[in-house]
């Protein structure tokens, strides 16, 4: 199963009757790539298409429909992709590879639990406090600017985010924002926390200002005793031993 991080992107277009011994082309680098144990491949057949040859072929000519493109994709390691070149550029001798550097963000199978996600660095010592600071009625989309930016950290594998709805501030428009006894204000302040390694702040807000129009990032200089993904295995067996 593919995993999180740099990948090659692999697309192979060749005709639908081009043959590979007894077998299609199209068929026989499947089967190949299988065997091989690629991660996974799509088999495409567009609806028209020229090469080359500067034919076009598409369904409803019917002389040239058997000749019509298929388009193979496959994604995976640049090191396994390296390892199947030389004997795919072996097997297409009428078509196109191309090979493209890609980024998994997310690789998941249903029915399958999911890979352990690795644990965090731990850090003790020196450390950067982000706060984001905007309100509560900001949109991305058609969703609250807060929620968009929260999921955003996930998907960045960001240790941990805390969003705090405050009940009194106003901002740079000298606006007020409030919370009223009576009724529930539409634009209370919201401040969204982040502690991380220094090494990922810039990478952090690189993500996170595009997605603002308004608002404000503070950066401060932190301390942090302890931080861990999950307990170590000894406070596990004796947290257990306890409650028996």
């Amino acid at each position: 199963m593919l995993s999180r991080g740099a990948a090659k992107k692999v697309t192979i277009y060749v005709n639908e009757d081009t043959r590979y011994h007894m077998d299609a082309l199209w068929d026989a680098i499947l089967r190949f790539l299988r065997h091989k144990h690629v991660a996974g491949a799509t088999v495409l057949r567009p609806v028209a298409g020229f090469g080359a040859h500067e034919l076009i072929h598409s369904p409803d000519q019917e002389i040239r429909s058997e000749h019509m493109p298929m388009r193979i994709e496959f994604i995976d390691s640049a090191e396994k992709v390296d390892e199947l070149l030389p004997s795919l550029y072996d097997m297409v001798v009428d078509g196109l590879i191309e090979v493209q550097d890609t980024n998994v963000i997310k690789a998941a199978q249903k029915g399958r639990n999911p890979a352990p996600r690795s644990p965090h660095a731990e850090i003790n010592g020196a450390a950067k406090l982000i706060r984001i600071y905007l309100g509560e009625g900001d949109k991305a989309k058609d969703e609250p600017l807060f929620e968009a930016i929260v999921k955003r950290l996930m998907m960045m594998e960001v240790a941990g985010a805390t969003v705090y709805r405050g009940i009194l501030g106003y901002g740079a428009k000298g606006h007020t924002h409030r919370e009223s006894r009576f009724r529930l204000s539409k634009d209370r302040p919201i401040m969204i926390s982040v502690v991380d390694q220094p090494g990922r702040v810039d990478e952090i807000i690189d993500a996170i200002a595009p997605m603002m129009q308004d608002g404000l990032i503070v950066l401060s200089d932190v301390d942090v005793r302890r931080f861990v993904h999950a307990l170590p295995e000894q406070e596990v067996n004796n947290a257990s031993s306890t409650t028996r």
